[in-house]
């Protein structure tokens, strides 16, 4: 179902989305790098009610949507290279995810990667419906896929960007390379791979409802 307004379910999700900004901005490791990554927050915020207002979407991609913020402002709180998934982890589970897998570095800026390929394909989808309606739904999943790329691809060259204005310290924060010279060609890939999967699953559950 299309929804043009918000329920109150999306106001529920969006109440958890706010609650979690707020803890967020309390202390943030380094709060220049912290707003830097907010004004990104705002921007996609805008985006999402434009899109919620003038075309309407479905509350799965407005929900995931939100996920993937959720996701982003936990990551902007402690820089993402220094996201202490693992300690909590190890708290939790008692399991050392990163011995397990063989990491030496942080991965949660991986996560993010992947969950913008992930939970934003239904929200782009969306947009290439309003697009382009007169293509069918696998061919729009394509051109998705095709978006996620090219959108990563630019997301690096703006990274890439900022990051030359800073100092060499600033810039290591603020892009979390954490010394892997092929940080962003792995940052492309698996967002990539998450639209893939994300389509993948799209297609599948239409087909199967056909």
């Amino acid at each position: 179902m299309i929804y043009h307004k918000l329920t109150t379910k999306h106001w529920l999700v969006l109440l958890l989305l706010l609650i979690e900004i707020v803890i967020a901005s309390i202390n943030p490791l380094e709060m220049g790098s912290y707003l830097l990554h907010q004004l990104g927050t705002v921007l996609m915020l805008i985006a999402l009610f434009f899109m919620q207002k003038k075309y309407g979407l479905s509350f799965q991609a407005f929900a995931l949507y939100i996920l993937f913020l959720m996701i982003h402002v936990l990551a902007a709180h402690y820089l993402y290279s220094y996201v202490p998934y693992n300690d909590w982890i190890k708290t939790i589970f008692h399991f050392d995810l990163n011995q397990t897998m063989g990491w030496s570095r942080n991965m949660f800026d991986r996560l993010v990667h992947i969950g913008y390929g992930l939970l934003l394909t239904p929200f782009f989808l969306r947009i290439f419906q309003v697009w382009l309606p007169q293509l069918s739904k696998g061919v729009l999943l394509i051109l998705v896929v095709q978006f996620v790329m090219a959108s990563s691809l630019f997301y690096e060259w703006i990274e890439w960007w900022i990051a030359i204005g800073l100092s060499p310290e600033e810039a290591e924060k603020y892009n979390g390379q954490q010394g892997d010279i092929w940080d962003a060609h792995k940052d492309m890939f698996v967002a990539t791979l998450g639209a893939i999967f994300s389509a993948v699953m799209i297609y599948k559950s239409d087909k199967t409802k056909n």
